[in-house]
C-alpha cells in the first residue's frame, strides 16, 4: 500500500471512469425516453473498432472519436428499427444487439490486432499541471476526460430547465398522455436511442484509442453491462450516474495497483471486485421497499403504437 502514488491514483480514476460515464449517461437519456435498450456493450465495441480504424486510417485521434460515436449511433439505428418501427420486445432486441456487435467487431477487426493507434494528447494546461498534486490530478488529462463531465452537467441541464428536456421526461412517464397532447413520442424516443448509441460508441472509442490503447477482441470486457446498472445506481439522475462511474473507475484503478503492490490477496479476488461490488451496491439501491425502483420511468421497457 505504501507504493501507491495518491494524485496518480485519483488522475487514473478519473481517466478509467471515462467510457462507462459517457454510455451510462447516455443510456440515462434512452431510459428517460421509456426504452430500455440492453445493447449497450455492443454499441460501445462497434463504437471501439470503429473508432481505432478510423483513427489509424486518418492519423486523428479526433476523428476516431467521431467514427466511434457514429459506429454506435449506426447500431443503435438497428435497435431503433426493430422496437419502434417493427415493435420487437425491446429487452431481447437489445441482447441481440449486444451479441451481433460483439460478433461484428471481432470481425471486422481482424486486420487491426497489434496495431497501435495515433497517440490522444493531454490539454496543454501550462503552468497549471506543475502544481503539487493538484496538477497531476485535474490538469493532466486529455479533452474526452473534461468532456465527460461537461456532458453530464449538459444533460442535467437539459432535462432539467429546457423544454425538451420536460417533453423527453413526459414521453418515458406516460406515452399515451404525451400523444394526446401531439407530441410525436417515436421520433423523440429515435433521437433519444441515437444519442444513447453516439454516447456508448464515443465510450467504446475511448477505450480503444486512449484506455488500453489498442484492439483486442472483447475490449469493453463487460463496461456496458455496468454502465446499465450505473443507470439503476443512479436512479436515473446525470450526476449520480457521474458518482456511480467514479466509484466504479476507482474500484478498477484500486485493484490494479494492489495487485502491483503485491498485496497479501490473490489476484482473480482483486479482479473480480470491481463487479462484485456492483452488484452489492445495486442490491442495496434496491433493497428498502424498492426506493431506486421508484425513480424509473413509469412507461420505461413499454412499446408504443400511434394507432393504439
Amino acid at each position: 500500500m505504501g507504493g501507491i502514488d495518491p494524485a496518480l491514483l485519483i488522475a487514473a480514476l478519473l481517466t478509467a471512469s471515462v467510457p462507462i460515464l459517457l454510455a451510462s449517461v447516455g443510456e440515462l437519456v434512452v431510459e428517460r425516453s421509456g426504452v430500455l435498450n440492453l445493447g449497450v456493450e455492443g454499441m460501445m465495441i462497434i463504437g471501439a473498432i470503429c473508432g481505432f480504424i478510423t483513427a489509424v486510417e486518418t492519423g486523428s485521434p479526433l476523428a476516431g472519436f467521431l467514427g466511434g460515436a457514429a459506429g454506435g449511433a449506426v447500431l443503435s439505428l438497428l435497435f431503433a428499427v426493430l422496437v419502434l418501427v417493427m415493435q420487437a420486445n425491446q429487452v431481447a432486441s437489445g441482447l441481440a444487439l449486444t451479441l451481433f456487435g460483439l460478433g461484428l467487431s471481432s470481425l471486422i477487426g481482424q486486420n487491426y490486432v497489434g496495431i497501435k493507434p495515433p497517440l490522444t494528447g493531454a490539454v496543454p494546461f501550462g503552468p497549471l499541471a506543475d502544481i503539487p498534486f493538484f496538477g497531476k490530478v485535474f490538469f493532466s488529462h486529455d479533452l474526452l476526460v473534461y468532456l465527460s463531465v461537461v456532458l453530464v452537467a449538459a444533460v442535467w441541464a437539459f432535462l432539467k430547465f429546457t423544454r425538451g428536456g420536460l417533453i423527453l421526461r413526459a414521453v418515458g412517464e406516460s406515452h399515451e398522455a404525451a400523444h394526446a397532447l401531439g407530441y410525436k413520442v417515436l421520433r423523440i424516443r429515435l433521437m433519444a436511442i441515437a444519442f444513447g448509441g453516439a454516447m456508448a460508441g464515443l465510450g467504446g472509442a475511448y477505450l480503444s484509442l486512449v484506455r488500453v490503447p489498442q484492439w483486442v477482441d472483447g475490449i469493453t470486457a463487460g463496461a456496458g453491462w455496468i454502465a446499465l446498472a450505473i443507470v439503476v445506481f443512479a436512479s436515473w439522475q446525470p450526476w449520480r450516474a457521474l458518482l456511480g462511474a467514479w466509484l466504479f473507475g476507482g474500484i478498477s484503478v484500486l485493484q490494479l495497483n494492489l495487485q502491483v503492490a503485491e498485496v497479501g490477496i490473490p489476484v482473480e479476488y482483486l479482479s473480480m471486485s470491481p463487479y462484485l461490488i456492483t452488484i452489492v451496491v445495486l442490491v442495496i439501491m434496491s433493497s428498502g421497499k424498492g426506493r431506486a425502483s421508484f425513480a424509473a420511468p413509469a412507461c420505461l421497457g413499454q412499446n408504443f403504437h400511434a394507432a393504439r
